[in-house]
Protein backbone atom coordinates (compact mmCIF):
# COMPACT_ATOMS: atom_id res chain seq x y z
CA UNK A 1 0.00 0.00 0.00
CA UNK A 2 1.52 3.58 -0.87
CA UNK A 3 2.14 5.89 1.56
CA UNK A 4 -0.72 8.38 -0.05
CA UNK A 5 -3.49 5.07 0.36
CA UNK A 6 -2.12 4.48 3.74
CA UNK A 7 -3.33 8.48 5.04
CA UNK A 8 -6.53 8.27 3.30
CA UNK A 9 -7.35 4.63 5.37
CA UNK A 10 -6.23 6.42 8.46
CA UNK A 11 -8.11 9.34 7.36
CA UNK A 12 -11.23 7.13 6.69
CA UNK A 13 -10.86 5.30 9.95
CA UNK A 14 -10.96 8.64 11.86
CA UNK A 15 -13.97 9.74 10.25
CA UNK A 16 -15.79 6.51 11.21
CA UNK A 17 -14.62 6.62 14.45
CA UNK A 18 -15.76 10.15 14.63
CA UNK A 19 -19.49 9.65 13.25
CA UNK A 20 -19.23 6.58 15.30
CA UNK A 21 -18.95 8.38 18.49
CA UNK A 22 -21.61 10.79 17.56
CA UNK A 23 -23.92 7.98 16.70
CA UNK A 24 -22.86 6.18 20.01
CA UNK A 25 -24.19 9.76 21.58
CA UNK A 26 -27.15 9.67 20.54
CA UNK A 27 -27.61 5.97 20.49
CA UNK A 28 -26.80 6.40 24.87
CA UNK A 29 -29.18 9.62 25.10
CA UNK A 30 -32.15 7.78 23.09
CA UNK A 31 -31.37 4.41 25.28
CA UNK A 32 -30.67 5.37 28.79
CA UNK A 33 -31.30 9.03 28.91
CA UNK A 34 -34.77 8.94 27.50
CA UNK A 35 -36.54 5.70 27.40
CA UNK A 36 -34.65 3.80 30.04
CA UNK A 37 -34.55 7.02 33.02
CA UNK A 38 -37.10 9.79 31.59
CA UNK A 39 -39.90 7.39 29.71
CA UNK A 40 -38.88 4.24 31.78
CA UNK A 41 -40.06 1.74 29.35
CA UNK A 42 -39.58 -1.79 29.70
CA UNK A 43 -38.02 -4.17 29.11
CA UNK A 44 -34.56 -2.41 28.90
CA UNK A 45 -33.65 -4.66 25.48
CA UNK A 46 -36.52 -2.46 23.27
CA UNK A 47 -34.92 0.98 24.94
CA UNK A 48 -31.77 -0.70 23.17
CA UNK A 49 -33.32 -1.66 20.09
CA UNK A 50 -35.02 1.73 19.38
CA UNK A 51 -31.67 3.62 20.86
CA UNK A 52 -29.63 1.00 17.80
CA UNK A 53 -32.32 1.92 15.30
CA UNK A 54 -31.98 5.67 15.71
CA UNK A 55 -27.70 5.73 15.90
CA UNK A 56 -27.53 3.18 13.06
CA UNK A 57 -29.75 5.23 10.38
CA UNK A 58 -27.47 8.24 11.28
CA UNK A 59 -23.91 6.14 11.24
CA UNK A 60 -24.82 5.19 7.44
CA UNK A 61 -25.88 8.30 6.30
CA UNK A 62 -23.09 10.17 7.38
CA UNK A 63 -20.51 6.99 7.18
CA UNK A 64 -21.84 7.15 3.24
CA UNK A 65 -21.15 10.29 2.37
CA UNK A 66 -18.13 11.81 3.85
CA UNK A 67 -16.09 8.67 5.83
CA UNK A 68 -16.36 5.92 2.21
CA UNK A 69 -17.75 8.85 -0.38
CA UNK A 70 -19.53 6.22 -2.11
CA UNK A 71 -21.88 6.49 -5.08
CA UNK A 72 -23.14 2.70 -4.85
CA UNK A 73 -26.78 2.10 -5.06
CA UNK A 74 -28.56 3.39 -1.01
CA UNK A 75 -31.06 0.64 -1.27
CA UNK A 76 -28.84 -2.39 -1.82
CA UNK A 77 -25.94 -0.66 0.56
CA UNK A 78 -29.04 -0.10 3.35
CA UNK A 79 -30.05 -3.63 2.74
CA UNK A 80 -26.76 -4.97 3.24
CA UNK A 81 -26.32 -2.83 6.46
CA UNK A 82 -29.86 -4.99 7.43
CA UNK A 83 -28.10 -8.04 6.79
CA UNK A 84 -25.18 -7.10 9.51
CA UNK A 85 -28.13 -5.95 11.57
CA UNK A 86 -30.21 -8.87 11.40
CA UNK A 87 -27.23 -10.73 12.96
CA UNK A 88 -25.84 -8.47 15.25
CA UNK A 89 -28.99 -7.12 16.75
CA UNK A 90 -30.37 -10.21 18.14
CA UNK A 91 -27.09 -11.23 19.52
CA UNK A 92 -26.62 -7.96 21.04
CA UNK A 93 -29.89 -8.03 22.25
CA UNK A 94 -30.15 -11.12 23.80
CA UNK A 95 -26.46 -9.93 25.55
CA UNK A 96 -27.95 -7.03 26.51
CA UNK A 97 -30.56 -8.53 28.52
CA UNK A 98 -28.89 -11.29 29.77
CA UNK A 99 -26.57 -9.09 31.27
CA UNK A 100 -28.71 -6.20 32.37
CA UNK A 101 -31.85 -7.96 33.17
CA UNK A 102 -30.14 -11.65 34.87
CA UNK A 103 -26.27 -10.70 35.82
CA UNK A 104 -27.77 -7.64 36.88
CA UNK A 105 -24.82 -5.48 35.42
CA UNK A 106 -24.86 -1.75 35.07
CA UNK A 107 -26.95 -0.68 31.77
CA UNK A 108 -24.55 1.72 30.54
CA UNK A 109 -21.68 -0.50 31.05
CA UNK A 110 -23.01 -3.06 28.91
CA UNK A 111 -23.92 -0.74 26.26
CA UNK A 112 -20.60 0.36 26.25
CA UNK A 113 -19.31 -3.12 25.52
CA UNK A 114 -21.79 -4.01 23.02
CA UNK A 115 -21.06 -0.36 20.94
CA UNK A 116 -17.18 -1.06 21.26
CA UNK A 117 -18.42 -4.62 19.57
CA UNK A 118 -20.54 -3.33 17.06
CA UNK A 119 -18.17 -0.41 16.12
CA UNK A 120 -15.31 -2.70 15.06
CA UNK A 121 -17.28 -5.42 13.36
CA UNK A 122 -19.19 -2.41 11.91
CA UNK A 123 -16.00 -0.75 10.29
CA UNK A 124 -14.72 -3.78 8.64
CA UNK A 125 -17.99 -4.89 7.15
CA UNK A 126 -18.97 -1.72 5.82
CA UNK A 127 -15.33 -0.95 4.78
CA UNK A 128 -14.72 -4.01 2.59
CA UNK A 129 -18.86 -5.29 1.66
CA UNK A 130 -20.99 -2.33 1.89
CA UNK A 131 -18.92 0.13 0.37
CA UNK A 132 -15.92 -1.72 -0.35
CA UNK A 133 -16.17 -1.33 -4.57
CA UNK A 134 -17.76 1.94 -4.47
CA UNK A 135 -15.41 3.71 -2.13
CA UNK A 136 -14.74 7.33 -3.25
CA UNK A 137 -17.24 7.30 -6.05
CA UNK A 138 -19.60 10.03 -5.14
CA UNK A 139 -19.30 13.41 -6.03
CA UNK A 140 -17.77 15.03 -3.10
CA UNK A 141 -14.67 11.93 -3.61
CA UNK A 142 -14.45 13.08 -7.48
CA UNK A 143 -14.12 16.90 -6.95
CA UNK A 144 -11.00 15.99 -4.38
CA UNK A 145 -9.58 14.01 -6.65
CA UNK A 146 -9.96 16.76 -9.29
CA UNK A 147 -7.95 18.77 -6.90
CA UNK A 148 -5.24 15.89 -6.43
CA UNK A 149 -4.34 16.28 -9.61
CA UNK A 150 -1.25 18.84 -11.24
Amino acid sequence: MTEKKAGKEVLRAVKFTLFSISAGIIQVLLTTIILDQIVRLKPYWLCYLIGLAASVIWNFTLNRQYTFQAANNIPIAMLKVAAFYAVFTPASTWVTGMLTDRARWPHLLVQVLVMLSNFVLEFLYDRFIVFGKSIDTNARAQKNAGRDDP
